[in-house]
């Protein structure tokens, strides 16, 4: 197998510098480009080693940057901190994440990507981040979700996506209550989207996180994480070239 390759990348949004991570195997030649919206820790070795994990020799992935080079979290409460000014300006999130995706398909473009070859992933803060593109109906061919945040602040704005889109929930999370499933849920047939919602039994939140341990709240279930990142692959080898 190829050694994994990790390489900065800086871009500019509303004057900010950020500086994502295109992770794919050295020497492959690649054939499509994914983004990954990290959790709200933004850039951290956690999150460059999932995008290991996740990379494919077919495949290119840009982690983005949600915050900017000058915001590197360590705390949770710093992580919160960061966090709460771009989910409170949706405007400013979806350019954050289109931005992100330009990079994506620019720096995959570079290795024989297809323009028009591309999906998007994310976790927790990063999962709210990927189903914004999919209601704006950016040019993905798939989203998929994982123990995301599922309320946006105009669902009636809300376009059909352009490509399906995949949910992937702790049925116990506590930070997605019954309420914002059925709110997603009529969301996403009022414009009629290819979606998918998958609850995993006794999972809460952060369950592909294997860092995360408060049992009842934020803990890591090995069994739920594999299912839920073979159903990913399912669906973007179903979708992507």
């Amino acid at each position: 197998m190829a050694q994994i390759s990790v390489k900065a990348v800086r871009y500019q949004v509303d004057g900010i510098t950020f500086e994502g991570h295109l992770v794919y195997h050295a020497g492959s030649t690649p054939s499509r480009g994914l983004l990954m919206a990290p959790n709200f820790f933004g850039i951290s070795d956690a999150a460059i080693a999932q995008a290991k994990r996740q990379v494919r020799e077919n495949s290119v992935i840009f982690v983005a940057d949600p915050f900017g080079v000058d915001t590197r979290p360590q705390t949770p409460e710093q992580a919160m901190a960061a966090m709460g000014p771009v989910r409170a300006d949706n405007a400013m999130l979806r350019r954050r994440m289109n931005a992100a995706l330009d990079v994506l398909k620019d720096e995959a473009g570079k290795l024989g990507v297809a323009a028009d070859n591309l999906a998007a992933f994310g976790f927790c803060f990063g999962g709210a981040c990927v189903l914004e593109l999919a209601r704006q109906a950016a040019p993905v061919k798939a989203v998929a979700s994982f123990h995301g945040l599922l309320q946006t602040p105009d669902p009636a704005s809300t376009k059909t996506p352009q490509g399906a889109v995949l949910v992937l929930n702790g049925a116990a999370d506590p930070l997605v209550p019954s309420e914002a499933i059925a709110g997603f849920e009529q969301e996403m047939n009022s414009v009629k989207a290819d979606w998918q919602l998958v609850n995993f039994g006794g999972a809460v939140h952060s369950f592909t996180d294997e860092g995360a341990d408060r049992p009842g709240e934020n803990q890591y279930n090995a069994k739920v994480s594999r299912r839920a990142f073979a159903m990913m692959h399912d669906l973007f080898d179903e979708v992507l070239a």
